[in-house]
């Protein structure tokens, strides 16, 4: 059997710090949220550098949040504060007024930083000036941003294909620079584009796009005000999207109720101590849940099954009392067939199944039955299993069923994780672009784009190792430690020629790297961007397809910041040459110029740079929304579809695992070692278990453990992690991301999606040697 140990060393210690526990909560935010939020901003940006962002964040006129997608309110944002604590948070990385010079890179070897953890690296500072590491280098050193697009450009033309070459996105990336960066890399000759979707949000993309025709969510926020139940599901909001839980509580207030299903109790599902109000800064809660259904990890889809099962009985002893047939016949298609599957299912083994009490199952159909102004949330925990894409057609179906779309409070909310993640889309940043997309370029540009499919991010890993990739640049992110089996990963990007990372602060990223590597530094959203002395703003997309200005306010730390719209044209003028058909330096010198072109390219942005200067901004079409379906083998019909469960099997001594984010972390940044929703202060390196698990396998709680993985034959090992009792179904673990990432094997991704399948890994708990 290959071992596979777990890599770089710094994931790899030889000693815990001092792990303490408490009891979890049972409600989110509060004052503790406002006074861990103040503590990081004060402490990183001082107080008139912080308190400037932060009144700025999120505001008509400033600048977007650089973390979660979650969509500002149309018309009543607060005076107070319009963010959350990690949004706070995350303005206190990047603004930050601690800078990595050349002087630090000359003291610090690449060997001695990558001991390091990922806390640790990212509480060094920013990037302040372009570096470069050579081949056979030790340390990084100062460049000047032409030596660094000299190079880069003099690899990119060295290869023997342009497919020899992989561009990754990350969902920070404003619209600007995700359109220059499609068409530069286009214009190239490529469409190996890998972005941050396919790790997130891609199975919500193929699944919605086969149903209703186009794979973005369908409400938007005033929807969560007159509906009559919420779903969430596969989702913490308290950690992972705090400034839902707002919108909650006010739909809370209107009479709504909500479900919730997870595998763990989360604090932010319970309820929500809203530090805004005076009822809420004096300690009162808001009830979220109404009814939590603790299943299994993985059993979404047999819970709703069970669901719409008992939701079809119940129709058929009050014909039309429960489905909305008018609404089914006249918009939809495949319905006889996904009944014919329906009724060959008993709801009680499914709940069995789904590792749900019956009687539970019952109220939540009960809660159903005679309600249409249904809304159905979910993120990662359903996303980044195998069956991700079918669960989520199968979260569809109940819509369907329900009529529960095109109309006020109703309709599906994938939640997205990052702040532009779905505008890089819209963008056209995508590895298998559409023909009429490819047919628009060339009409406008007048060059050939390349026709053929790329590699997605799985995709390029894989490449990587087998040589076919010579070339890595990444705008933006962490792509080490967001992306599955961390060794695999690892050595796939030490076999580069060339690995480039645009970036705000240092990461792991930067720390394993190819034979060559460079690191561009770029502006922050907070920041000001000034070309030719005259003030830009960028724009991005939330997750409920708004689009809005984004306009940074703080003065850059470092001169030598270059915003990654100009960083892109910079490096196409050095790439392309006369070979060219673009006049990169328009681009470059005006974002209105960048928009003006996207107006031309991408449907729904017509007038684009009057309608973003709007406050608030400005929706992009969305046929669901209003009860218009466009499907690619069925036309103006929804599609119901059949989808299967999975009974998994596990062997004795095997458990089901999960990555979770702590509360003191967004996706791979971590801001604290502090998870105080669920009582886990000062370490990040343990495993939630069962208590009838841990004494059943002979443990204790406090032991050190090791966790293994045995997929494909190949041995993957996390070492040196402590086990910690929590409220979860037995054979369920849970573990913190990106520390376990390396046992998430290459080859178990969603089917058709290739989402590594993060949310469930099959493990095996040892005692720790040592």
């Amino acid at each position: 059997m290959t071992k596979n140990i777990e890599q770089p060393s710094a994931e790899n210690p030889e000693q815990l710090l001092d792990l303490k526990l408490s009891e979890p909560k049972k409600w989110a935010a509060g004052i503790p949220a406002v006074y861990e939020a103040g503590k990081d901003v004060l402490g990183e940006d001082g107080i008139l550098r912080g308190m400037k962002g932060l009144f700025h964040m999120n505001k008509k006129g400033g600048f977007d949040c650089s973390s979660c997608a979650w969509p500002d309110p149309d018309d009543d944002r607060s005076p107070i504060a319009e963010y959350c604590e990690n949004g706070a948070k995350a303005l206190a990385e990047e603004a930050t007024t601690k800078k990595l010079t050349a002087e630090f890179f000359a003291l610090n070897p690449v060997a001695d930083l990558a001991k390091l953890n990922d806390y640790e690296i990212g509480k060094k500072g920013r990037i302040a000036q372009p570096v470069y590491l050579a081949k056979g280098g030790t340390h990084y050193h100062a460049i000047s941003w032409d030596e660094a697009f000299t190079k880069i450009a003099g690899h990119l033309n060295s290869l023997n294909s342009p497919d020899e070459a992989a561009f990754y996105t990350s969902g920070r990336t404003s619209n600007e620079a995700s359109f220059v960066y499609q068409l530069f890399v286009r214009e190239y000759g490529t469409n190996n584009m890998p972005d941050c979707s396919n790790m997130c949000h891609e199975s919500s993309g193929v699944a919605l796009g086969d149903v209703i025709g186009i794979g973005k969510g369908t409400v938007t926020l005033n929807d969560f005000y007159e509906t009559d139940v919420i779903i969430i599901m596969g989702q913490n909001p308290g950690t992972n999207h705090p400034r839902m839980l707002t919108a909650l509580e006010k739909a809370k207030k209107n009479g709504s109720k909500i479900i919730a299903i997870n595998p763990l109790k989360e604090a932010g599902l319970m309820a929500f101590k809203n530090p805004q109000t005076v009822p809420g800064f004096l300690g009162m809660s808001t009830q979220l849940a109404d009814l939590y259904l603790q299943i299994k990890i993985n059993g979404d889809m047999a819970l709703f099954k069970a669901i719409e099962k008992l939701l079809y009985d119940a129709d058929q002893e009050a014909p039309g009392a429960v489905f909305d047939h008018d609404f089914i016949q006249k918009n939809t298609v495949c319905y006889q067939e996904f009944i014919d599957d329906m009724l060959l299912n008993d709801p009680e083994e499914l709940a069995k199944e789904a590792g749900v009490p019956f009687s539970q199952v019952k109220e939540a159909a009960d809660m159903l039955k005679h309600k249409s102004r249904i809304i159905i949330c979910w993120a990662m925990g359903i996303t980044q299993h195998i069956n991700g894409v079918d669960t989520i057609k199968e979260i569809a179906n109940l819509i369907l069923l329900k009529g529960s779309i095109g109309k006020p409070g109703a309709g599906l909310c994938p939640v997205r994780g990052h702040s532009n993640v779905q505008g890089n889309r819209t963008m056209l940043i995508y590895d298998k672009p559409y023909k009429k997309q490819l047919d628009k370029l060339k009409e406008i540009f007048g060059f050939e784009p390349p026709r053929g499919h790329g590699y997605d991010v799985v995709d390029s890993i894989k490449a990587m190792h087998e040589g076919k990739l010579k070339v890595f640049f990444a705008m933006g992110g962490n792509f080490l430690s967001s992306t599955p089996d961390t060794t695999f990963t690892a050595e796939a990007l030490r076999k580069m020629k060339l690995t480039v990372n645009i970036s705000t602060k240092l990461n792991r990223g930067h720390l394993v790297h190819g034979e060559e590597s460079i690191i561009l530094p770029t502006l922050a959203r907070s920041d000001k961007d000034i070309i030719n002395g005259e003030t830009q703003f960028v724009s991005c997309e939330n997750s409920m397809g708004v689009v809005q200005m984004s306009k940074g306010v703080l003065d850059p730390i470092s001169n030598a910041f270059m915003s990654e719209t100009k960083i892109v044209c910079e490096l196409a003028k050095a790439t392309l040459g006369k070979r060219t058909v673009i006049d990169w330096d328009k681009y470059a010198n005006s974002y209105d110029e960048v928009r003006n072109i996207i107006e031309k390219v991408i449907p729904g942005f017509e007038d684009y740079n009057r309608r973003v200067r709007q406050p608030g901004g400005f929706y992009l079409p969305n046929g669901p929304r209003t009860g218009k379906f466009e499907t690619e083998k069925h036309g103006s019909k929804a599609v119901f579809s059949v989808n299967k469960t999975i009974n998994h099997q596990l062997a004795g001594d095997e458990y089901m695992m999960t990555t979770i984010r702590s509360h003191d972390q967004f996706n791979t940044t971590i801001y604290g070692l502090e998870d105080r929703y669920r009582g886990v202060h000062n370490e990040r390196r343990v495993v939630f278990m069962n208590e009838k698990d841990i004494e059943r396998a002979g443990l204790k709680p406090g032991d050190k453990v090791d966790l293994f993985n045995y997929h494909g034959g190949v041995e993957r090992a996390a070492r040196l992690f402590v086990v910690v009792p929590y409220n979860i179904p037995e054979r369920n673990t849970a573990t913190y991301y990106p520390e376990t990432n390396v046992l998430v094997p290459i080859d178990s991704v969603a089917e058709r999606s290739n989402t590594p399948t993060s949310k469930l890994v099959f493990i095996k708990i040892k005692k720790h040697e040592g």
